[in-house]
């Protein structure tokens, strides 16, 4: 069996993360398994190895993806890989569409846009993957790499992100996009799963538990309760949403979260990287909020006794009430609480600008190994 095994060829298949953040959580959770997937979807006959590592913690932005796989391709060649594929976060384009893959059989390198993706990733990359390495491998010149994979199009079937391809077929030089509408809407999506919401949620803690001191000194206040009544629905969500709007504004103006195109970078990169901001940090709002309403709501019931709330309103009290008692304590706190954000820790807040990217710690780069 031994034996056998050893005589098998081998291909050696280098995984990239670039930047080495999400990317390399991807990257770490594919390569325990794609030596598997490979055998299965591409060649049993082949000895198939997986090697992880990362790319520049700030990746190149102005040359868009040729730039990429250069850069891929140059490490592939120094760490004597076969082929390369290179899993990132940048919100790539070709032809106005958003870019979901492209692949080179010249450099037997490909790349993934992450983002492009949707919301799940790790699904389409079982098949995009795969697929990918099957077409390099289908493509190179060299002998001593077997022939395989399908037709280029087959990976429109298998991964839904994708919609048609691109680019020169017989010399190996393929781009996969997705659809304009669609795919404009899941790279959108995509790049609020890349940029980890939940780490902008974590960051807004200050900023939730002052709100939350604002809200237990509002419920003390009986002018609060009556403004809360005399305003209808439609006041109490503009003051919601201007609450809302100012935190966001205020957060990115004061931590400096806007990315300003230059030379490095493209204005439409620029764009799509503000607009990922923007997303990230209206989910974290949206979510403190929430919890701050449900908390506001639960302390008004346990400390405002219904015949208090009647004696004020004037009338009957319900649940409705203490609900619309909640709804304008909770947007008034978020505006006060927004003069507490400026306290809220630099480099925990600046996680939430797409285009930042901390230095890789704790990842395992397996270069030649």
């Amino acid at each position: 069996m031994a034996n056998s095994e050893q005589h098998r060829p081998e291909i050696v298949v280098g995984l990239v993360a670039t930047p080495p953040d999400y990317p390399a959580q991807v990257v770490a959770r594919l390569a325990a398994e794609l030596a598997g997937r490979l055998a299965e979807q591409v060649d049993p006959d082949i000895r198939w190895t997986v090697r992880a590592g990362w790319g520049e913690v700030a990746p190149r932005r102005d040359g868009g993806v040729e730039a990429l796989l250069d850069d891929l391709a140059r490490r592939r060649a120094d760490a004597r890989w076969d082929v390369a594929i290179c899993l990132t976060d940048l919100p790539l384009h070709t032809e106005r569409v958003p870019l979901v893959a492209q692949a080179s059989a010249r450099r037997r390198v490909a790349m993934v846009s992450l983002p492009a993706l949707g919301l799940r990733q790790l699904r389409a990359l079982h098949a995009a993957v795969p697929g990918l390495v099957g077409r390099l491998l289908a493509d190179a010149s060299q002998e001593r790499v077997p022939r395989t994979g399908g037709a280029p199009a087959e990976l429109t079937g298998q991964v839904a992100a994708i919609h048609r391809v691109i680019g020169e077929a017989d010399a190996g030089e393929l781009g996969y996009v997705a659809s304009r509408l669609a795919g404009r809407l899941r790279l959108l999506t995509g790049m609020v799963r890349a940029n980890r919401p939940g780490r902008a949620l974590l960051g807004l803690s200050k900023l939730l538990a002052g709100a939350f001191a604002t809200a237990a000194f509002a419920l003390t206040t009986d002018t609060i309760w009556e403004m809360g009544d005399a305003l209808g629905g439609l006041r109490l969500t503009v003051i919601m949403l201007l609450g809302l709007t100012a935190l966001v504004t205020w957060l990115i103006i004061a931590h400096g979260l806007w990315e300003r195109p230059g030379g490095e970078t493209p204005a439409e990169l620029a764009r799509l990287f503000n607009l990922g901001t923007i997303l990230t940090l209206t989910l974290a709002a949206v979510v403190s909020y929430l919890v701050l309403f449900a908390g506001t709501a639960l302390v008004a019931a346990l400390l405002i006794d219904t015949s208090v709330l009647e004696q004020n309103l004037k009338r009957p009290a319900g649940l409705a009430d203490y609900l619309t008692l909640a709804w304008i304590i909770s947007s008034l706190a978020t505006v006060g609480g927004t003069i507490g954000s400026g306290l809220e820790d630099e480099d925990t807040v600046r996680a939430a600008a797409y285009g930042y990217h901390p230095e890789p710690g704790g990842w395992r780069d397996e270069k030649d190994t």
